[in-house]
């Protein structure tokens, strides 16, 4: 008579449990409001969209855009945008804050430029100009009337003076891009024996941002008995207006930086980083 091993029977009732669990397990589905240990991956199109009870509008918003491009929305509860990325396919997308205020919803705090884009669109900023002993003087021949050396955040210079010379003179803006040579953005007439008002729009050519800019303000009288007193009404920089007052890039670059985004893992199919990442 054959002999049965006395935990045989248990054995056979622990294989019966498991094969039960695998049963039911294979039955069952994940909860569809959770992701355990993995990434989400959308492509060929669509969006991801949070939208609260009762709104017609979403406060978060990822994905494709009309036209086939791709950008980010986040608005606050009551509707009004907080943080875009706007899906442009001219560039990166242009990143923007947007106001809180009831009465200016669609006033933008924050943004990078969209013309230049290694430049801070807003907030605008001010330029270091500073008088000098020459901002009156009786000189006939090019003075110093405001210098400063200010570090570059908007592409576009915006510098305003008035001059008034009882003989008439002449004025003029030169700037300097750091490592640059110095050139000439704007001169003009001073006519005689009256305050005269002149801006000066400037892309700021050949620069980076945070590269240090030279700026000086420039006058002489035609009269060496009558002086020329320019002052300074204001200085600051802007965003681009237009693709017209893009700055000249730097010495050795193009008009961007050349250099592609990081990659997440999600974004490729193996979740290898090194393709298309930066070194």
């Amino acid at each position: 008579m054959a002999t049965v091993r006395n935990d045989l029977l248990d054995r056979i009732r622990a294989i019966e449990r498991q094969v039960k669990e695998l049963a039911g397990r294979s039955q069952s589905r994940p909860p569809l409001d959770q992701i355990r240990d993995g990434d989400v991956r959308i492509s060929e199109g669509g969006q991801l969209a949070v939208v609260p009870p009762k709104e017609e509008f979403a406060t978060f918003v990822v994905g494709e855009w009309p036209g086939g491009s791709y950008g980010l929305v986040a608005r606050r509860m009551d509707g009004s945008y907080a943080l875009t990325v706007e899906g442009e396919k001219a560039d990166r997308g242009t990143v923007r804050m947007w106001s809180r205020a009831t009465d200016a919803p669609d006033r933008i705090l924050v943004m990078d430029d969209k013309h230049s884009p290694r430049h801070l669109g807003r907030p605008w900023l001010p330029l270091q100009l500073h008088p000098t002993a020459n901002q009156s003087t009786g000189a006939t021949g090019w003075q110093h009337a405001w210098v400063g050396i200010t570090p570059v955040h908007n592409p576009v210079a915006h510098i305003e003076v008035t001059s008034y010379a009882e003989a008439g003179g002449r004025v003029r803006v030169r700037m300097r891009a750091e490592g640059g040579t110095a050139f000439t953005a704007d001169e003009w007439e001073v006519p005689e024996g009256e305050w005269t008002a002149h801006t000066v729009e400037q892309p700021l050519d050949r620069s980076g941002f945070l590269d240090d800019y030279a700026i000086q303000v420039e006058h002489y009288t035609h009269n060496a008995r009558k002086p020329i007193e320019t002052r300074l009404l204001s200085a600051y920089s802007r965003n681009t207006y237009s693709a017209e007052e893009t700055p000249e890039a730097p010495a050795g670059q193009d008009g961007d930086t050349g250099r592609p985004d990081p990659t997440l893992p999600v974004e490729t199919d193996d979740g290898d980083q090194a393709k298309g990442g930066v070194e």
